[in-house]
């Protein structure tokens, strides 16, 4: 059995208000000729299809394309994917029974009653069946009819409600089981400040929702989304973040982009290899004086930070930077990073939203923290998703 595993698409994004619509036509055409000449089993989008929660209409025409030239191109490929924390979860859950006969799974939403469970594909090869488990990004509050509450009556953990959702699922641990999932696991007995994030990430207040990975190891393969570095959990290449197969973010600069194709064989045999993708334009970082920077230019996405010593007293300075590199995200000085400003700096500015506003509150009950906490990650998430 043989798959790609993709997610985070983020399509409709915004670069520094730059329009990358074209950028991610051409790699989703990439991974379409891969496909093409690969000719996988089956193609997995572990969550963040879209940027926003309501996307615009040039970003669902673009996935609208995306997903016609796959079946186009692999009529008896079945694709499925989940919704992630950017996505609108009834949006991508609409037609579901309808598509699935169609070899489109879109998942939005995960089971919310009790006598409902994880949405489950079963594709078979010369080894038997494969399971995959296709689960949608997950709130405590979504599945609280399912996993209960706490002695206080407060949702459970996101690590307690998620453990609780996949431990209840019937695996046959005979056959071969696949997750698909969009949450923010950790390797077992790592920490969330262990690992790398995107400027383009979502972070809760205190990761509240990191989940212990210790449970993906009721899996053959997990093919996860979220993180948007590519990454193994574990210290095994069965559970893999695949990353963004475009850099959605200047902290991204570097990073290698590409597809993971997974190759199941008899029950414990995997074996994974990355598909490169080569976007239309790099995200690069760039550092050096005006002169040499002038010297190479270039249509790529890039940050500049010149080094010149002295005050460059050139007025056309921004206009000859644009001219070279057409794509230019922002310009920085070393020199002024280099100032040392945090002596000045107020205690209250130095601290976090949530610690912030815990200043101006009397000494909080464990429910008012959790309320409060609720809030700033949701208003964190709108002001995210309200930028251009």
């Amino acid at each position: 059995m043989k798959f790609f595993h993709l997610s985070d698409l983020h399509i409709g994004l915004k670069l520094m208000n730059h329009d990358l619509s074209k950028d991610q036509e051409y790699i989703l055409g990439k991974v379409v000729e891969a496909a093409k000449e690969r000719r996988p089993d089956a193609l997995i989008i572990a969550g963040d299809i879209y940027d926003k929660s309501i996307p615009s209409a040039e970003a669902v025409a673009l996935f609208d394309k995306f997903i016609t030239d796959l079946a186009q191109a692999l009529p008896q490929m079945e694709i499925m994917l989940i919704s992630g924390n950017h996505d609108s979860a009834q949006r991508v859950n609409v037609f579901r029974s309808l598509l699935g006969s169609l070899h489109l799974h879109m998942i939005g939403l995960p089971p919310m009653r009790p006598d409902e469970y994880i949405e489950k594909v079963t594709l078979s090869d010369h080894y038997g069946p494969v399971n995959f488990y296709l689960l949608p990004f997950v709130k405590p509050s979504m599945v609280k009819a399912i996993t209960g509450t706490d002695e206080n009556g407060n949702n459970l953990t996101y690590d307690a409600s998620l453990h609780s959702l996949l431990e209840r699922e019937d695996l046959d641990k005979s056959a071969r089981n696949v997750l698909v999932s969009h949450q923010f696991y950790l390797s077992t007995g790592k920490e969330a400040a262990d690992i790398p994030r995107a400027d383009s990430e979502i972070v809760t207040v205190g990761n509240i929702d990191s989940v212990k990975g210790d449970i993906l190891e009721l899996f053959d393969y997990a093919a996860l989304g979220h993180i948007h570095q590519p990454m193994q959990l574990n210290g095994k290449e069965s559970f893999r973040y695949c990353g963004t197969p475009l850099a959605c973010s200047v902290s991204e600069a570097g990073q290698t982009k590409g597809i993971i194709e997974v190759e199941l064989g008899a029950k414990g045999t995997v074996a994974t290899e990355v598909i490169p993708l080569a976007p239309l334009h790099e995200v690069r970082k760039i550092k050096g004086k005006l002169a040499e920077v002038l010297s190479a230019p270039s249509e790529d996405y890039v940050s500049i930070t010149l080094t010149d010593e002295n005050d460059l007293d050139v007025f056309d300075m921004q206009d000859r930077l644009s001219a070279a590199f057409p794509n230019l995200l922002e310009t920085r000085r070393s020199a002024c990073l280099t100032a040392d400003y945090t002596a000045a700096l107020s205690p209250q500015a130095k601290l976090s939203p949530f610690e912030l506003c815990k200043t101006f509150l009397s000494e909080l009950e464990p429910d008012d923290e959790e309320m409060l906490t609720d809030i700033i990650n949701d208003v964190q998430t709108a002001a995210k998703e309200a930028r251009p």
